[in-house]
Formats: structure tokens, sequence, C-alpha cells
């Protein structure tokens, strides 16, 4: 749906004729613009202009998604997830737990939309009075790990912070370095009696000594190199620490030429027609041709009729094995035995 197209359902303004409006959304999920909310919630409750729904003012909120079921989604989710907080560990088998989540699910989906509300609300007043403890517990519990994320998100983004510096620092060191070494050489050119060459070429040595200095200030600034064994939200991570298992990668001039040798298939009947003499042999007379999709594809009629002639064909010469007779071996020797006797 494009956003142009959201409307108010009370005063029917859209978003295309007044592109500053602002759709609110409370409990229901019913979307109002903030004009229609401050005029029928002027008294701080009322009643949703479509479910009837009891609401207050304080409860409206700005729309986020297109469609307000999302944000009337996302609204209960927060609220049950709050309360329905337990994890794995608090349970004894893993089926235990996967119950638990789809108990949740469904409890979220009957509220949002309105199936057996009464006695869902029911239950979830049933589970804070029995998980009381368990829910503020992990609360807590979660309230730290928040907590130490931040810490270590902050101490992250300081890290950087202070990385960056230095390295800022190191340029404009480097830059007062090479101003300083060219007022020197023009010093030197102007003042000295020595040979301009002689002058130029040690400033040439003097700039090379630097530049290969200056990499190493710039490691030093910004202090060793240690792999972090941490994603930025704190969530541990597996580095591979040994890459030489690797195979070292064939050097081009080492591999072979390729040589193309036609394969040699071995029917066990008589060799079927080549492809190419098919055509000319009238094969095709009672195949149906292919069409220009299959011709795009790749797919011809000479294809399924070579295909279907090497089936035909192959096996037909097959001999066994040796140290085992056919059935047509067989019953020659059993009549001559009878005639011998």
């Amino acid at each position: 749906m494009d956003g142009n197209d959201q409307t108010c359902p009370k005063c029917k303004t859209t978003k295309y004729r007044n592109p500053a409006m602002i759709l609110m959304v409370n409990a229901c999920g019913h979307a109002l613009c903030e004009s229609c909310v401050e005029l029928i919630f002027a008294k701080g409750s009322g009643a949703c202009p479509e479910c009837k729904c009891a609401l207050r003012r304080q409860n409206f909120r700005i729309q986020l998604f297109e469609d307000p079921a999302v944000d009337k989604e996302v609204d209960i989710r927060k609220r049950i997830l709050k309360e329905f907080n337990k994890r794995q560990e608090d349970f004894s088998t893993l089926r235990e737990y996967n119950d638990y989540l789809e108990e949740v699910e469904n409890i979220i989906f009957n509220l949002v939309f309105d199936v057996d509300s009464t006695n869902t609300n029911k239950m979830i007043d049933n589970y804070k009075k029995e998980n009381k403890d368990i829910t503020m517990k992990n609360r807590n519990r979660q309230s730290q790990e928040e907590i130490e994320l931040e810490e270590l998100l902050e101490a992250e983004k300081a890290q950087q912070s202070e990385k960056a510096n230095s390295y800022v620092n190191a340029e404009l060191e480097e830059k007062k370095q090479k101003h300083k070494a060219r007022e020197k050489l023009i010093d030197e050119l102007m003042f000295s009696d020595a040979d301009a060459k002689s002058i130029v070429a040690s400033h040439v040595q003097a700039t090379a000594a630097l530049a290969k200095e200056q990499p190493k200030a710039a490691a030093q600034a910004g202090g060793p190199v240690v792999k972090s064994s941490k994603f930025s939200s704190g969530i541990q991570i597996g580095l591979r620490q040994n890459t030489s298992s690797f195979l070292p990668i064939p050097k081009q001039q080492d591999l072979p030429l390729f040589h193309y040798s036609a394969p040699v298939f071995d029917y066990n009947g008589p060799s079927p027609p080549a492809i190419e003499v098919l055509g000319k042999l009238k094969y095709f007379a009672n195949i149906r041709a292919a069409n220009a999709t299959e011709r795009a594809g790749g797919y011809t009629e000479a294809l399924s009729c070579c295909r279907a002639l090497q089936e035909a064909m192959g096996g037909l010469f097959y001999i066994p094995q040796s140290g085992h007779k056919t059935a047509v071996a067989a019953s020659a020797e059993e009549t001559d035995d009878m005639e011998t006797a």
C-alpha cells in the first residue's frame, strides 16, 4: 500500500491531501490522525470510533508501520514477552521449552486477532501469579546483561575513538615533518655553498628514511593490533587460528595443458547412427518438432531421438561374466544330456 493512501477513519483525511498528517495508534490497533486524537480524547479517555474500545490519551503513539495491525502486534508482543520471559535453562527438556514458546505465540495471536480474549487474559493473569518470582529473576538477569553489553559497546567506542585520534595526530605530525624538510631544503639551496644536486640527493634520502619510520610510529601510536574475539554486540566469535592447513595454490605454469579426447561409449550393442545424420536418415518423421521455447533452452528433436536410439541398442550384445551361464546355454546343455541318455 502506498503511504499516500493512508486515511484517517474519522475525518477521512489522507496523507496525499495533507502530507503533514500524523497517524497514531492505541492498544486496539485502529489508527487515528493526531487532530482527531486531540479532539476525541480531550478529556483524557474515550472510545475508539471503530471498535468502541475504551482508550486513554496517554496510550496513543505515532504509527510506525503503514498497516496499523502491525503496530498492534508489536505492542502486544512487547507487553507479553515482558511477562513471559523464561529461558531454555528454566526447562528440563527442549520439548518443554518449545511447547512454552508455542503457547506464547498462541497468546499473542489471540490478543492480536481478538480470539477468545477473555480466557486468554485469564491465562495471562494466572501465569503472572504462578511465575512471579522467576519473571522478576529473569528481568533482573536481562537488565544486568544489557548493562554489561552497554559497557562493552562503550569500551569499544572509546577504543575506536582513541585509535582515530592517534591516526589523526600521526598524519598531522607527518605533515609537519614534510613541511620542515621542505623549508630546510629551500634554505640549503638558497644559502649553502654546496652543490645543488648533492643537496637534493641528501634531501631525497632523508625523505625516504622518514617515510619508512612513519608506519612504525603510526603503529606505536595506535597500539598493538589485537584480534577481537567478540562482535560489536559482545557475542563471542570463533576465529580460525590455523590457516596453514590449506594446500598451496598451484602455479599457472605447473598445470598440465588440456588435451581433448573424444569419449568412447561401449554400448554392448550395435552403434547407433551419429546425431548429425539422423535428419538425413528421416528419423524425425514421427517425432514432434521442438518449439521456439525448447530450442531457446538448447533442446532439439535430434537429442531425444539420439538418446532413444542409444537406449534401444545398448546392451543387445551383453556377454555375462565367466563362470555364469545364460538360460539359453543351460537349456542347450540339458537337451544334449537328455539325448545322450
